[in-house]
């Protein structure tokens, strides 16, 4: 079972999460890093990422708008945070849609440079499997249907693999927990996904266990999905409402509505 004091403990710290992210989501996940008392840095060039790095809890590599400059600044950045023990999280955004998107993911992957993959169904099962496909960047199955790929993911390469969807699920080399907060709506405000990526990632600079840092942030994505969703049942309103949802969010009301079970 998750921590919830580890919410407090990232709010006194107020890591630096360093993001390489893609230009949609950039506003967004900055905001809701704020919001939660992590301190982000958007930084892409390569003549800067390694020395940010060096100043920062973790690093959230994320391939929305992909080009190569782009990848091999993530490279540059994925190794030194290797070196320096920082852990590293990825978001395969649209692995699957094209083989460039899936061949940068996977490159990550198999260097052994990531602590935690965070993606829908059809993103990890393309992982997996380079030939499985998605739409998009949106998931084409339900997240129970990609546990077996997240599974052999977590085991081959020894990473922490989550699995987003209606039901949240983390898995790492056998141990499954499925969080089952979050509401409907979360689908209809573009970068949500990512949004938890980043989380993630200032999660994983208080908690050094990759696995209950993950449950731990998906779980304050879904509840802090249900606090908004209650006042603003709109996209537009209830994307506002979702970092005010993430701001005044304490352990005790995290303890209370939170639907997290070990399989």
């Amino acid at each position: 079972m998750i921590d919830v004091n580890a919410l407090e403990l990232l709010r006194r710290r107020a890591p630096l999460v360093h993001n390489i992210t893609n230009f949609v989501v950039m506003n967004l996940t900055a905001n809701a890093l704020l919001a939660i008392g992590a301190s982000p840095v958007m930084a892409h060039a390569p003549e800067e990422v390694e020395e940010m790095v060096d100043l920062s809890g973790a690093l959230v590599l994320n391939i929305g708008t992909l080009d190569t400059p782009w990848v091999q600044s993530m490279l540059r950045a994925a190794r030194r945070a290797g070196a320096r023990k920082i852990p590293v999280i990825l978001d395969p955004v649209g692995a699957g849609a094209t083989s460039f998107r899936t061949q940068v993911a996977l490159q990550f992957v198999q260097e052994g440079l990531v602590n935690v993959i965070r993606g829908n169904a059809s993103e990890i099962k393309a992982l997996h499997h380079a030939g499985a496909k998605t739409k998009g960047v949106d998931s084409t199955e339900s997240s129970r249907q990609a546990l077996e790929a997240a599974t052999h993911l977590s085991e081959q390469w020894n990473c922490t693999v989550c699995v987003s969807g209606a039901q949240d699920f983390v898995v790492t080399r056998g141990q499954v927990t499925m969080i089952e907060n979050g509401v409907p709506l979360m689908t209809k405000v573009t970068g949500l996904g990512c949004t938890a990526t980043a989380l993630i990632g200032a999660f994983a600079s208080v908690e050094p266990n990759p696995h209950r840092a993950a449950v731990l942030a998906m779980t304050v994505m879904g509840v802090a999905g249900e606090i908004a969703a209650q006042a603003c049942p709109l996209p537009g309103s209830f994307a506002t409402a979702f970092i005010d949802s993430l701001y005044v969010l304490q352990a005790e009301k995290l303890q209370t509505q939170m639907r997290v079970r070990n399989l």
